[in-house]
């Protein structure tokens, strides 16, 4: 201990006499994060973990449900946790009961839904609305997650599709983190509803398109800082990384489209 505490000593005169500062120790950052950011975070992490130093530890899963992987479920456990990336609406529901500092909440990118079925099935058109009716009723099992946009799926595209009834027997819920490409990719449904991005994360199956304007819905990912975070200044330097121009330019190679806000 004694030498220990010479050798520290030493260096921190050395710094002082030559005006430099001790090099910074890495931090651990803790981080829950939606599968909307899975295909951009494989680029992403590399990038700021080598410019910064600091490692991150990522728990997936989705923004919403009760599975044992859903990010609601993993903050009700005291997870740990520096910082959260959810959608939007689902943050603010989690900032709102005092599990998250609202000074430090950030949008970051913008995701839509889109439709994906697996390799050497035919792809097919879902550009207007009624196609994309005629290939969810085509189509034999339908794959969506219990997250936002299979909370969205079920309660409204359905719904404003007319189609509620016909779904029923052929609809198959992922649950958890796993993403819905991966299930399409495994054979569980032969056409799967998801973000975007999550569906572009998956080389194994074919991108039909997004959903029409008329029945899109865009939902913006947000982050925030844990009240009672570690490593809060490490934290808020990944959320500054993610708000740069090369951050932006890797979301939307990913699948996501930029936002502009708060």
């Amino acid at each position: 201990m004694h030498y220990l505490t010479k050798t520290l000593s030493t260096a921190a005169v050395a710094c002082m006499m030559t005006g430099t500062t001790l090099p910074a120790q890495a931090a651990e950052i803790h981080v829950l994060a939606t599968g909307a950011l899975s295909a951009a975070f494989k680029k992403l992490v590399p990038a700021f973990e080598k410019k910064s130093g600091d490692h991150l530890v990522i728990a997936w899963g989705p923004s919403y449900g009760s599975s044992a992987d859903a990010l609601p479920t993993r903050i009700r456990n005291k997870e740990p946790m520096d910082l959260c990336f959810m959608i939007g609406a689902a943050l603010d529901g989690q900032i709102q009961q005092g599990v998250f500092d609202p000074a430090t909440r950030a949008d970051l990118a913008q995701s839509r839904v889109g439709v994906a079925v697996r390799a050497g099935l035919p792809v097919p058109d879902v550009s207007s609305v009624e196609k994309l009716r005629t290939a969810l009723l085509e189509a034999k099992s339908v794959a969506f997650s219990e997250g936002a946009s299979g909370t969205f799926i079920v309660n409204t595209l359905f719904p404003k599709l007319g189609i509620v009834e016909q779904m029923k027997s052929k609809s198959v819920l992922i649950h958890g983190k796993e993403l819905v490409g991966t299930a399409i990719e495994r054979g569980e449904a032969d056409l799967g509803l998801q973000q975007i991005s999550e569906l572009r994360a998956i080389g194994g199956i074919q991108f039909s398109g997004p959903l029409p304007d008329a029945v899109q819905n865009p939902n913006v990912i947000a982050a925030a800082i844990a009240r009672d975070a570690k490593e809060r200044k490490a934290a808020q330097g990944l959320i500054d990384f993610l708000r740069t121009a090369e951050a932006k330019a890797i979301f939307e190679s990913t699948g996501l489209d930029p936002v502009s806000g708060r």
